[in-house]
């Protein structure tokens, strides 16, 4: 187990009334995801901020549309971009397409970041 892990854990059996509840039931009650989905959070963030045009430099290669109308998908569908020996870049990709690729139409199409930010809230809850 990492250390922040393992730092996060016992913050959260600070809480006076929760100390006895296993810690994924804690992060339930107080409404917190777990350090796995923080960092999906944000990496689901970034990569609507990349498609969205906020990151202009880089962006090329690191995700490839697959625009449809089909009804069975959010419509943008991505695959992973291929590179030579950045890895970080792919694994980057791989964490992210996987759920991208579930989200519905709705969370997708989102006009702004922050619409974005609450639609995925909602949606990690019932993904994760």
């Amino acid at each position: 187990m990492e250390l922040l892990q393992q730092v996060h854990r016992r913050a959260i059996k600070l809480v006076r009334g929760l100390e006895h509840l296993p810690y994924d039931d804690t992060l339930r009650k107080l409404g917190l995801f777990s350090l796995e989905k923080r960092r999906l959070h944000g990496d689901l963030i970034t990569t609507f901020q990349n498609l969205k045009g906020t990151y202009r430099e880089g962006r090329e290669g690191l995700f490839i549309g697959n625009c449809s109308d089909r009804t069975r998908n959010n419509g943008y569908n991505l695959k992973e971009g291929k590179f030579g020996l950045d890895m970080r870049k792919k694994f980057f990709t791989m964490r992210v397409v996987r759920y991208w690729n579930r989200f519905s139409k709705e969370v997708v199409d989102a006009p702004a970041l922050t619409v974005f930010k609450a639609r995925l809230d909602k949606a990690l809850n019932n993904l994760v």
